[in-house]
């Protein structure tokens, strides 16, 4: 699809494109609401709402913010995002455990 097209039928495609998009955010944002009513133990219930709000801000920043039809950089600058994210939500954990290993 070319980057700048204004006819008729792209706009439609787009259109659609940004519903479908709409529609699985709200589909998104009502399994987490399903999801909180569910008994699960404390790390379970975090990981899942940690999945479904990657998942919706995924979807936010390639069609929202047109972050899918960006360059090789974009994708490696958001990669490196992800590895920062992954060491920054782990060093607490690793911290008790390396604590719990040397008593």
């Amino acid at each position: 699809m070319e980057a700048h097209a204004h006819d008729a039928d792209s706009i439609r495609r787009q259109t659609r494109i940004y519903v479908a998009v709409f529609g699985a955010l709200a589909v998104l944002t009502l399994v987490t609401v399903t999801v909180s009513y569910l008994h699960l133990s404390t790390p379970m219930a975090i990981l899942v709402a940690l999945v479904i709000a990657s998942i919706k801000g995924s979807l936010v920043a390639a069609y929202f913010m047109h972050l899918i039809s960006e360059r090789k950089a974009i994708y490696g600058i958001l990669i490196l995002t992800v590895v920062f994210f992954a060491v920054l939500m782990s060093t607490p954990s690793l911290s008790a455990w390396n604590q719990r290993m040397l008593r």
